[in-house]
């Protein structure tokens, strides 16, 4: 049986329009530990949570939290097996996803790996928008 989302749901009546939702989308991806978290999982379903921690050589809290985020948002869940739990990508179209994603930093890298918006220097604080 699943687990992962906390029965308690933020209020309902919050509507996001799909430019919001999707740049949360993009922000859950966003952080390099739960990025490398589904890459694990999309080589290899079915992780252990101690061997994620081992490979990533995180923090169990930190990879914890990270999962649960994961799993909340939709991209990863979990099962019990006992007393383990093991987690693996839970929609088809997060391989996708994280493919294309690689596609266009292929064709991009050098420029994302410059922009100075997304990852200002102290010098440029003032300048994001």
């Amino acid at each position: 049986m699943p687990i992962g989302r906390p029965a308690i749901v933020e209020d309902p009546t919050a509507v996001l329009d799909s430019s919001e939702l999707l740049a949360r989308l993009f922000r859950a991806l966003g952080d390099a530990t739960r990025l490398r978290i589904v890459e694990l999982l999309i080589d290899e379903p079915g992780l252990h949570q101690t061997e994620i921690v081992r490979r990533l050589g995180a923090s169990q809290g930190r990879v914890s939290e990270h999962l649960a985020c994961l799993a909340w948002c939709g991209f990863v869940e979990a099962r019990k097996e006992g007393r383990c739990t093991y987690y693996r990508v839970a929609n088809r179209h997060v391989g996708k996803l994280v493919v294309l994603a690689q596609q266009f930093l292929d064709a991009n890298q050098a420029e994302i790996a410059s922009c100075r918006r997304l990852d200002p220097t102290s010098d440029d604080e003032g300048a994001n928008l």
